[in-house]
């Protein structure tokens, strides 16, 4: 038994020799056919491929499903990552949701506590923008409202979150807004929460400047610009946007509204606010009383 084995592992070796050497030699020929660049040997190469390919779809198969399993695999994997971070997102949205409804509820409380009333007059109309100055000297937009829809200069545009400029010029059915990075746009502005007054000046460029500060070692970036009302130009309380400072040091406005995407602006209809002339002024009779009449030893004084 002993002898058969040895006998069997003799003839074995040169055996599996042979089968490696003939292997090698089948993948060198493979090898060299497959590199030589001939047009008999290329007509050759698509014989063997047509006559081998096809015939060897059954062995692609497992390889295939393999590759489309860690393909699938892959796949889940990113699902289950973008879900992961979806549900995150919305947590954070239903926390944002919640502070949203109490800040809202806060607000009508203190609305209601102060008996607020809120100024009717201060309507707007939405208008399209068609184009653009295309000036690097002159920044200004063109809307689709006019004079017919009761649009005058000097009324405030807005993108629906912050200022944008005034209307300068009117035609029938056009307007054109100069915006607040024009040269000639300066705006009286308020500056919280250290309530200074300042005046926005435009030079161009993207962030306006913000001039004549009484004391800027107050202000703070991210500090909010708004509009003060003053001179009777834009209604007050209209959001600007944030203090930032340029490299230079000097303080200017990161404007809240998106000039890129200027696609509708809404123009305040701002008739001006009622100017107080006289300390009688400030405190209206009831409607429909009549007015008080001075005193005669008030007039005998006015006159002596």
């Amino acid at each position: 038994m002993a002898r058969d084995r040895s006998q069997r592992e003799d003839y074995a070796t040169p055996l599996k020799r042979l089968l490696i050497a003939v292997t090698c030699l089948c993948l060198l020929v493979i090898f060299i056919v497959w590199r030589i660049d001939s047009p008999r040997v290329e007509r050759f190469r698509a014989q063997v491929v047509d006559a081998v390919v096809p015939n060897m779809e059954w062995a692609m198969v497992p390889v295939t499903g393999a590759i489309n399993l860690v393909r699938d695999f892959q796949s889940y994997q990113r699902l289950s990552e973008q879900n992961q971070e979806l549900r995150s997102e919305l947590r954070q949205m239903q926390a944002w949701k919640e502070a949203a409804l109490q800040l809202e509820q806060e607000n009508a409380r203190l609305l209601d506590l102060n008996n607020v009333r809120l100024d009717p007059r201060l309507t707007y109309i939405t208008g399209v923008v068609m184009a653009d100055s295309g000036s690097p000297f002159r920044q200004s937009v063109l809307l689709n409202v006019g004079s017919r829809d009761g649009v005058r200069d000097g009324w405030a545009a807005m993108d629906g979150i912050g200022l944008v400029g005034r209307i300068s010029g009117t035609g029938r059915n056009t307007a054109r807004v100069i915006l607040l990075t024009d040269a000639a746009s300066s705006v009286p502005a308020t500056i919280q929460p250290s309530g200074q007054s300042a005046l926005i000046a435009g030079d161009n460029s993207a962030a306006p400047v913000i001039d004549f500060l009484e004391n800027p070692d107050k202000l703070r970036p991210g500090d909010r610009v708004i509009t003060s009302g003053d001179g009777d130009v834009f209604p007050a309380g209209l959001l600007i946007g944030q203090v930032a400072s340029d490299p230079s040091g000097r303080l200017r406005v990161r404007l809240s509204a998106d000039y890129e995407r200027l696609e509708f602006l809404r123009v305040l209809r701002h008739h001006g606010t009622e100017g107080i002339y006289s300390p009688g002024g400030l405190v209206a009779p009831p409607p429909g009383a009549p007015l008080p009449r001075p005193r005669p030893e008030n007039l005998g004084a006015d006159n002596g």
